[in-house]
């Protein structure tokens, strides 16, 4: 075997090292988003490194939630070669942008939840319920059990 040949895998490696199923990636060729998906002399699909490198980078786009839609023109995007860096550019800075406002509205999210936690941690603390009424002790020993 020469080191050509071992620049390939097998779709349930793809699967593995990019966190996406097999039927996942199976779809994403039926779509287009992994265009021209060789197949070995058994016939089955085979990845190149330079699609490789694509799939990791939809995985990644995926994970942050980028529409298939857009995942689908950045495709299109990097067949066009390098005149297509700007439009590349552009549609990557607007999903950031959208990933600063998710990320921003989690981490209130977070605080509000940090804040709720506490609120209970300090009524255990105090022995009170929500009104802030003593409670007895067998509801003490329960306030604190995680369970």
């Amino acid at each position: 075997m020469n080191s050509h040949e071992t620049d390939w895998i097998g779709i349930a490696e793809m699967a593995r090292r990019s966190g996406l199923s097999v039927d996942t990636l199976r779809w994403y060729e039926r779509e287009g988003l992994i265009p021209a998906v060789d197949r070995g002399p058994n016939g089955r699909r085979r990845f190149s490194r330079a699609q490789q490198s694509v799939i990791l980078l939809l995985a990644m786009l995926r994970d942050t939630q980028m529409p298939t839609s857009e995942m689908k023109r950045f495709v299109a995007l990097m067949d066009e070669g390098a005149a297509s860096h700007g439009r590349r550019i552009e549609l990557l800075e607007r999903h950031r942008r959208r990933l600063t406002e998710r990320r921003a509205a989690i981490d209130a999210a977070d605080g509000a939840l940090a804040d709720k936690t506490d609120h209970y941690r300090a009524l255990i603390a105090q022995g009170r319920d929500c009104a802030g009424a003593p409670v007895s002790d067998a509801v003490r020993r329960r306030q604190s059990a995680t369970s």
